[in-house]
């Protein structure tokens, strides 16, 4: 269950990985056309790139339905997606206020305000695991001649549209319940104020190693229960010094914070070992302040250091906490980084944005001194202070090869052919199933140059590559072939 829920974490990632695209059209847009009364209205070319973002936000929950239907599909078939979208159709379709009206014999001003939200990213979701269920299932089933046609990949879109036939019924009855629910858990969140960003901060970090942090962060980032913080924050929207309290506090901690931890570990590692923590240090603080993907930097000392990770994630409530406290605003199409904040300060809801600079210099001493003086003081075993019988880490070539080097070496620490079952990859870690757990050496995996180890069940492991983690994984295919 555990690797089924990483693996639909890592399916998320699909349509995730599209806002970024949104966050540029928009950004520039409102660079260009930044009062609020403009938004495109006086430049034709504002209002051309505002639209085009705004139609990647608008479409959320259709890209997930889509991407997810392909990430769980075994064979990340073309049908997959298509049924999808069939599911997504089918559910929205059914439940929309003009459907329910007619079933319900009632005028759609009457209907449940719950059906006025079911285009989100939670049936996105649920519709792209069906379809993805059903492609797994019906794929390769036979029919008789005289159906010939309809069968493997073509049943498939036409079984998931009975399926979520039967799935709106259900829906039509729990999803009022649901949305009650998820309103509810969202409001004691969110009324929380500032508290509530903080919470929010905190849990989203502890639930990095699981991948769970995607489903948290769908409550407030996507238009699950209506805060919608990044699309209302991107469409200026929402209220100034509000809208974006739920990703403002990650800037002084992607861009800075964890940058100074960077730091503060390659300080105090060995002095053997200091160049091999820089070129990881170096590489993984990089990624955090200037893209926002801090998984490489935290993997070097989540499992090395946990007690330091709970620090990290306390550290990450209180960013949010004080930003959200002081109306500092910002917000991003992808991860807090450098390039998504400064594309969002051109747009018109942003408030003193140039705070979480000051903040994030803060931050960055405190992450300095306090990771310094715990890693020393409680002996911490961080990257470049592992045991001595820890094997080192060793360099890997610039040459064009370096993948399939890097690839080599890991692939024979998971046991080779023999034992390794299934590679999967995210935007950062190969997920892989071996037959044998036993036959795993994690110190030839590590000799590799790779960031870190997660063995998340007695047949999983994750390995954690960094962000040419796609490289390294068609090296690997290769390998298995």
């Amino acid at each position: 269950m555990k690797s089924y829920i990483q693996r639909l974490g890592r399916s998320l990632m699909l349509p995730v990985a599209v806002l970024p695209a949104a966050a540029i059209l928009m950004g520039v847009g409102y660079w260009l056309d930044p009062t609020p009364t403009g938004w495109g209205s006086g430049n034709v070319v504002a209002a051309f790139l505002i639209k085009a973002g705004g139609a990647i936000l608008d479409n959320l929950a259709v890209l997930f339905a889509v991407g997810v239907a392909i990430g769980l599909s075994k064979e990340r078939d073309g049908a997959a997606a298509l049924s999808g979208l069939v599911a997504f159709l089918v559910v929205t379709t059914m439940l929309s206020p003009g459907t329910v009206s007619l079933l319900q014999g009632i005028d759609v001003g009457e209907v449940d305000a719950s059906f006025e939200k079911v285009n989100n990213a939670f049936i996105g979701i649920l519709s792209g695991i069906i379809a993805a269920a059903m492609f797994n299932r019906f794929s390769h089933v036979k029919l008789p001649d005289f159906l010939a046609f309809f069968s493997g990949k073509r049943m498939v879109p036409i079984v998931t549209s009975f399926v979520m036939l039967a799935v709106s019924v259900a829906l039509f009855f729990i999803w009022p319940i649901v949305y009650g629910g998820l309103v509810s858990f969202g409001e004691t969140i969110s009324g929380l104020g500032a508290a509530g960003a903080g919470l929010y901060g905190f849990f989203n970090r502890l639930l990095i190693p699981t991948g769970l942090h995607h489903a948290l962060n769908a409550v407030f980032w996507f238009d699950t229960i209506g805060i919608s913080d990044i699309k209302n924050f991107w469409s200026s929207s929402g209220v100034k010094g509000v809208t974006g309290m739920y990703q403002a506090g990650f800037f002084p901690i992607m861009m800075f914070g964890l940058p100074a931890a960077a730091l503060a570990m390659y300080h105090t590692a060995k002095t053997k070992r200091k160049k091999q923590a820089a070129s990881l240090m170096l590489a993984a603080g990089f990624a955090s302040f200037f893209t926002g993907v801090t998984e490489p930097l935290e993997f070097a000392f989540m499992f090395l250091a946990p007690a330091l990770y709970v620090v990290h994630a306390a550290l990450t409530g209180l960013s949010l906490f004080i930003a959200a406290s002081f109306q500092w605003t910002a917000g991003f199409g992808f991860s807090a980084g450098f390039i998504d904040y400064f594309l969002s300060l051109s747009i018109p809801i942003a408030n003193q944005p140039y705070m979480l600079i000051v903040q994030g210099l803060v931050f960055a001493v405190i992450y300095y001194f306090l990771f310094r003086f715990l890693i020393v003081k409680f002996n911490l075993k961080t990257p470049g202070r592992e045991d001595d019988e820890v094997e080192q880490v060793e360099e890997i070539s610039t040459t064009d090869n370096k993948f399939a080097t890097m690839a080599t070496k890991i692939f024979a620490g998971l046991g080779g052919k023999s034992n390794v079952s299934s590679v999967e990859h995210c935007a950062t870690r190969l997920r892989v199933e071996v037959r044998d757990m036993d036959q795993v050496d994690q110190m030839k995996i590590k000799s590799s140059g790779i960031h870190g180890i997660n063995v998340v069940g007695p047949k999983s492991i994750q390995v954690i590559v960094g962000t040419s983690v796609q490289f390294v994984a068609d090296e690997v295919d290769k390998l298995r072939k």
